[in-house]
C-alpha cells in the first residue's frame, strides 16, 4: 500500500470565513486515503498561519520532508490550503517531482500520480513563466521610455543630477568631463582598470564618494555606448 501524507491549514479566522475546519480537511483527506488505497501516515498542520509564504509554515515544510522522505503523495484539501502564490504552488510541486512524490489537490481534482495531473501542474509552470515575462517586458519598455525621455532610471547615474521635479535628468558638468575623459582612455585602448587608477591618481571623484573601480568605468562605458 502506498505512504500518503495530509497537510491541513486554517489562518487565524479560517474556519469562520472559509467553513473549513481542520477537522473537515483531516477527514475529507482520510476519506479520500481509504478509497483510494492509500495509507495515511501522518497529517501535519499549521494553525492560525496565513498563506502568504511557504517557507514560513513549519507544518508545510515537515509534510514536504516526509512525503520526499517515502516517495509518497502529499494531499491537501485544496491548493489555497497549500500556497496562496502560483510561484510558491509551483515550486512546491518542483520540489515533489524531484523526489518522485506525488500532490492530490481534492478541491481541484490535482492527481499528479495521472498524466492529466500532471499537465494541469506543467499548464500552471507555463503561465507563471508567461506572467512574469510579461511582467519583465513591461518594465524592459517603460525604462527605455523613460531612458528616451531623458527621465530617471533606476538610480542618477554618473555624469547627470536629478532636476528639481524628481524625474528629469540634467547633466552634470564636471562629471561629463570626467566621462569625455573615460571615452577618451578607452578609445585610446585604457583597460577598465587603468582607467579607474588614472581617476583615482587624478582625485575624481565618483558620485558616491568612494574610488574608482573597473566595475564602475564598465557602468559609464556600457552606458555612454
Amino acid at each position: 500500500m502506498q505512504t500518503a501524507i495530509g497537510y491541513i491549514r486554517v489562518s487565524t479566522d479560517g474556519q469562520v470565513t472559509d467553513g473549513v475546519s481542520l477537522d473537515a480537511q483531516r477527514e475529507r483527506i482520510g476519506a479520500w486515503c481509504l478509497a483510494n488505497g492509500y495509507a495515511m501516515a501522518d497529517v501535519f498542520v499549521d494553525a492560525g498561519l496565513s498563506g502568504g509564504r511557504s517557507d514560513n509554515r513549519p507544518g508545510l515544510q515537515s509534510a514536504l520532508d516526509a512525503v520526499c522522505k517515502v516517495r509518497g503523495v502529499l494531499v491537501v484539501y485544496s491548493l489555497s490550503r497549500l500556497a496562496r502564490s502560483t510561484k510558491d504552488t509551483i515550486a512546491i510541486g518542483e520540489r515533489l517531482d524531484k523526489s518522485q512524490a506525488d500532490l492530490v489537490s481534492l478541491s481541484e481534482r490535482i492527481d499528479t500520480t495521472s498524466a492529466a495531473g500532471k499537465m494541469m501542474f506543467r499548464m500552471l509552470a507555463v503561465l507563471a513563466e508567461f506572467e512574469r515575462d510579461q511582467i519583465s517586458e513591461r518594465t524592459s519598455t517603460a525604462m527605455k521610455f523613460k531612458a528616451a525621455k531623458g527621465e530617471r532610471v533606476g538610480k542618477v547615474p554618473f555624469g547627470f543630477d536629478l532636476s528639481a521635479d524628481g524625474v528629469t535628468l540634467v547633466p552634470n558638468e564636471a562629471q561629463q568631463e570626467a566621462v569625455t575623459l573615460i571615452r577618451e582612455l578607452r578609445e585610446g585602448g585604457a583597460s577598465l582598470r587603468d582607467i579607474a587608477a588614472e581617476l583615482n591618481k587624478r582625485q575624481i571623484p565618483t558620485k558616491e564618494g568612494k574610488p574608482w573601480t573597473h566595475s564602475t568605468i564598465q557602468r559609464i562605458v556600457s552606458r555612454a555606448a
